[in-house]
């Protein structure tokens, strides 16, 4: 877990809390090929060592397949999906959205024979919702990104379909993470209407960002959260997340700073921010440096 994951957490944590609802710790090990060995064991760790106290037992993902694959066959039997042996080459020329290349409906009406992927249909009506720190947000999907995939070619069910699944049956009502799902957001809700459920309230986060502007990730070599500085990293993580801890809270126990984080917790701090900069952080909350 690097640093923008744990801020990521901090704001959901402290957002459920705040309004004494249940913070719920899902794993999401949907994709084998990319999992890495023991990856969910140190998140785990990471996570208890920095005082989280999640309620019921963790959920993994992967355990969930029965329910998606009960909600692809509803989107089938409505004549929602389609077959598509459409590969990355043949839609190389196509034009880009925000979510990559934009599917022009090669497959519609059938596919070749071979491997395929299914997609479910979308229409250009705008998908709208109301987000609590971005603002009013809007997506065509047709036009914007097309039909999109809900079932792998390789078989395996696609994170836009169960993630919607698994916030329905864990009662899901509000979804705090990172704006740089935001995009996705319009084709969970799409998901979400066509299979019948609940739409939960969403609250969509700046990204921490390296100085040179790219997110951090496990991709541009975020290093993981260190373990023998946890009280100042965590108040480093409440300086990202606007909060304006004051610098000696870096010194307290980690129950005192949990205990003013929720004190304190003003997510409005985070309204219309997009990013946050390492290099702008309080130097000494993260590296011991004055």
């Amino acid at each position: 877990m690097h640093f923008g994951s744990l801020a990521a957490a901090v704001a959901s944590y402290l957002q459920a809390r705040a309004h004494e609802g249940r913070w719920l710790l899902r794993i999401e090990d949907i994709d084998p090929p990319r999992e890495q060995p023991g990856a969910a064991r140190l998140i785990l760790e990471a996570l208890e060592s920095y005082g989280f106290e999640w309620d019921g037992d963790v959920i993994f993902q992967s355990r969930s397949r029965a329910g998606h694959e009960a909600a692809l066959a509803r989107l089938e039997a409505r004549g929602m999906t389609y077959r598509c042996s459409c590969s990355r080459k043949d839609l190389s020329g196509e034009p880009t959205g925000p979510l990559g290349t934009v599917y022009p409906g090669t497959c519609r009406n059938g596919a070749d024979a071979g491997e395929f992927a299914v997609r479910v249909r979308t229409t250009d009506e705008p998908v709208s919702f109301s987000d609590t720190l971005q603002g009013r947000q809007s997506q065509r999907l047709e036009s914007e990104s097309g039909d999109f995939v809900v079932r792998r070619r390789d078989g395996l069910i696609a994170y836009q379909l169960a993630v919607v699944v698994d916030d329905e049956l864990e009662g899901i009502t509000e979804v705090v993470r990172g704006i740089d799902i935001m995009d996705s957001t319009p084709r969970q809700i799409w998901l979400q209407r066509h299979l019948g459920y609940r739409t939960p309230a969403y609250a969509h986060i700046p990204v921490v960002t390296h100085p040179g502007g790219d997110k951090l990730s496990k991709a541009t070599g975020a290093p993981a959260v260190p373990f023998d500085r946890v009280g100042p990293t965590l108040v480093g993580a409440l300086d990202a997340l606007g909060q304006a801890p004051p610098a000696e809270l870096a010194e307290s126990a980690l129950a005192d700073i949990w205990r003013w984080a929720l004190s304190n917790w003003k997510i409005d701090a985070l309204q219309g921010v997009t990013d946050i900069g390492v290099h702008q952080l309080h130097a000494k909350f993260l590296t011991g440096t004055p």
